[in-house]
């Protein structure tokens, strides 16, 4: 008889905690926690904030009719720690310290592994984060730029890329580390990744400005042009940055980063919606043909992900570019709950060692 495992899967956002449990691959609970401006507004950072989101959390499950005391095993999102392989870490002292004294960005998914190690030590049991946006498989060609001084980082929605591609490996009978996959992860920003035999040897910076435009970020930008607005004397730093991750993209074309909102606006005939929209499609499609080059060729599917991938309207124009090379496999959502869930339960299995973060 297959035993049970009880799960707590924690995904922090800026203004929103997403909580479930699941018991093996079966969801008994599932939650969003939004958190309003005021209450972040009271906090300098975002550790700050540990206290507050842990008691909320306990409060939701609490209320979700769960005791933590029956569970086998705490779940976080992974931050941005130094740059590490894929898996499943067991949370640790330098992880924490790490996260606590050295984070390499703000980002509150730097929570995700203290909240896990905190309501984990209440409940008697391990806590655990899986592919972080850190994760770094990168070749090293891929990592060389135009100038020394500048070199790619590998930063980007690890956790949902690998897990589908996972389960696109399972649903054709073979194992990830068989296969060759572009993964396109679609959501607030957009990541595209180039699996080679269960490795992402190349993938673009989706936090920091780089590949296609997003809802909510600016992407790849003519280089001189972007030095000569910077250095313009208009803008500081931080409004700069801003433009890149946050206030660039979509939601500067159309003052919405919600693209169920630009969905509609297509549908209702708006032509510079549907411009913005088609462009942004197209941004991916190229994008995702770059890493079919860095797989010579060699791709036994092109998957695309994401909560975008629900769109009707950009996975077909992105199908139209990319159908003639490759086979396209649509796996829309998120999924990161699930693939927490999924990476810890098969720790709990023995099918997996838990790597030691050092």
């Amino acid at each position: 008889m297959e035993k049970l495992y009880k799960i707590l899967t924690i995904n922090p956002g800026s203004t929103s905690t997403k909580v479930a449990v699941f018991e093996n691959d079966k969801e008994l609970f599932s939650t969003t926690l939004r958190h309003s401006s005021d209450e972040i507004g009271r906090y300098k950072t975002i550790i700050d904030q540990l206290d507050f989101r842990r008691e909320v959390i306990l409060d939701a499950v609490k209320q979700g009719g769960i005791d933590i005391a029956h569970l086998d095993a705490v779940i976080g999102r992974g931050g941005l720690l130094k740059p590490i392989p894929s898996g499943t870490y067991e949370v640790n002292a330098q992880m924490i310290e790490d996260i606590k004294e050295r984070p390499a960005g703000q980002h509150a998914s730097n929570l995700g592994a203290l909240l896990a190690a905190e309501i984990a030590k209440l409940a008697g049991v391990k806590a655990y984060i899986a592919d972080p946006v850190v994760v770094d498989e990168l070749q090293d060609v891929a990592r060389l730029t135009g100038l020394p001084e500048l070199e790619r980082a590998s930063i980007f929605h690890a956790l949902n890329q690998k897990a589908v591609a996972r389960l696109y490996a399972e649903s054709v009978g073979k194992e990830y580390e068989e296969l060759n996959l572009v993964v396109a992860h679609m959501g607030g920003g957009i990541s595209i990744g180039a699996h080679r035999k269960g490795l992402v040897v190349d993938v673009n910076n989706a936090l920091d400005g780089e590949g296609p435009f997003s809802p909510e970020r600016a992407g790849t930008m003519p280089a001189l042009a972007f030095a000569k607005l910077c250095f313009s004397g208009k803008y500081t730093l931080a409004e700069v940055s801003k433009m890149i991750n946050g206030k660039g993209g979509v939601v500067a074309h159309l003052n919405s980063n919600d693209m169920r909102e630009v969905e509609a606006m297509v549908h209702a005939g708006d032509a510079k919606a549907k411009l913005v929209s088609n462009a942004m499609a197209y941004g991916v499609g190229k994008a995702i043909g770059s890493m079919i080059a860095v797989l010579k060729g060699q791709v036994d599917a092109v998957i695309l992900t994401g909560g975008i991938a629900y769109d009707k309207n950009v996975v077909s124009y992105i199908k139209e570019m990319i159908e003639p090379m490759a086979k396209v496999w649509v796996k829309p959502g998120e999924n990161e709950l699930e693939a927490l869930a999924m990476n810890a339960q098969r720790v709990l299995e023995g099918k997996l060692t838990a790597k030691v973060y050092e």
